[in-house]
């Protein structure tokens, strides 16, 4: 029987235990210190001989603690493993036969707020003496919302830099677009650009090489967020430095395809279409590698045709399996609209995809206007067709017209 002096020195034990622990979180002290000071408690001031204490993770419970342990037992026991009976007060655990807990005596289950946070495996130094189950439980939930706000703080502070991240990669996105589209009597563009998140992986560009010559592209890299958006500055730049290299379409895009292969290694590819028109010749070569074929509206002929010539999609492979520059003589007024398979992939209510059959009609019926009224009516059309599905791809359409 346990005297009344022993009662006592217990009791000031676990004070002092509660008060160290307590006063180490206070202190914002580490988790592997947090975790010792509980061991320690546990074997020194508790009538413990062997301990595990799992704590809940993302894929399942940790192992956070060990001691005294000679059997094997695993280091994540995964939530599917994990039965919790809360109401009759039992764990069932689905194991591998290769493990097991029958060496420890007991289990002491950790919740906050009806949801359980950890599990402590235990056994006993002496079984003729009796252990705190009470103060055991009392130091655990201590420890493992301490251990949990930790990981809540973590969290919360990888987002906040993810947030910044995503933030830089948004206005390092928006300095690769052309902050000016043409608006003048031998050309107007007109762009309309919807990412799908903050960070998109859509990409279009204007770019006036002389007086006679302008370029102008568009293009969709696989993935999304951050990675997406470097890679797309990247492509930025060797096009552009391309471009004032005055290579032609051929060697820019093997060149093109060369670089993103050796960046990428062939894991990240991207869909492009880039266009040439030279005023004085009224010659149009375009190349579209693997992109969804931009629509060439005649005025004179009051007809719609689809640029396919081109290549493969960029990246994919070392070197382009083959390659076919398109070539237009051009010589009255016409308008070309270029966009990403975020348009086309738009789906209405009942899944369907908008396509590009639709895209080409409702082009047909609006041939060569001024492509700020061509978007404004075009997008009253998606809108009716989409209704109030949300889009899944960043959304791109650009549209130019040459006088």
């Amino acid at each position: 029987m346990i005297s009344e002096n022993d009662k006592y020195q217990r009791k000031e034990l676990e004070l002092k235990a509660l008060l160290e622990i307590t006063q180490a979180i206070n202190e914002n002290q580490s988790e592997g210190v947090l975790c010792n000071i509980f061991k320690f408690t546990c074997l020194v001031h508790l009538n413990i001989k062997s301990l595990i204490l799992y704590v809940l993770q993302d894929e399942g419970f940790e192992k956070k603690i060990s001691h005294g342990v000679k059997g094997r037992v695993p280091d994540l026991i995964p939530n599917n493993q994990i039965k919790d009976e809360k109401k009759s007060g039992q764990l069932l655990l689905e194991l591998d036969s290769e493990f097991s807990f029958e060496e420890l005596e007991t289990y002491l289950p950790v919740y906050h707020k009806d949801r359980l946070l950890a599990i402590l495996f235990l056994k006993r130094k002496e079984e003729s003496e009796e252990l705190d189950l009470d103060f055991t439980q009392a130091l655990s939930n201590i420890l493992v919302v301490a251990l949990e706000n930790k990981r809540f703080a973590r969290r919360q502070l990888q987002q906040e830099v993810l947030n910044r991240e995503v933030a830089i990669a948004s206005q390092v996105q928006q300095m690769l677009l052309p902050n000016n589209l043409p608006d003048t009597d031998e050309i107007k563009a007109t762009v309309t650009y919807f990412p799908h998140s903050k960070v998109g992986g859509d990409y279009y560009d204007f770019i006036r090489q002389s007086e006679d010559v302008v370029y102008f592209c568009v293009a969709d890299v696989s993935g999304k967020g951050i990675s997406a958006a470097l890679l797309m500055s990247n492509f930025q730049a060797a096009l552009r430095t391309l471009l004032r290299s005055d290579a032609n379409l051929e060697t820019i895009v093997h060149q093109l395809n060369y670089t993103l292969f050796e960046n990428t290694k062939g894991e990240r590819f991207i869909t492009f279409f880039l266009g040439k028109f030279n005023f004085r010749t009224r010659k149009l070569e375009y190349v579209n590698a693997g992109h969804n074929p931009p629509v060439l509206c005649r005025e004179n002929e009051m007809s719609v045709e689809l640029l396919e010539a081109g290549t493969t999609i960029l990246g994919a492979f070392e070197e382009l399996p083959f390659l076919e520059i398109g070539e237009r003589e051009i010589p009255s007024s016409f308008s070309l609209h270029l966009y990403t398979d975020g348009l086309t992939e738009t789906m209405d209510v009942m899944e369907n995809e908008y396509g590009e059959e639709r895209l080409s009609d409702f082009v047909s019926g609006h041939i060569c206007m001024h492509p700020t009224d061509f978007h404004q009516e075009f997008l009253k059309e998606l809108k009716e067709f989409s209704g109030e599905v949300p889009l899944r791809d960043d959304l791109t359409l650009f549209s130019l017209r040459f006088f």
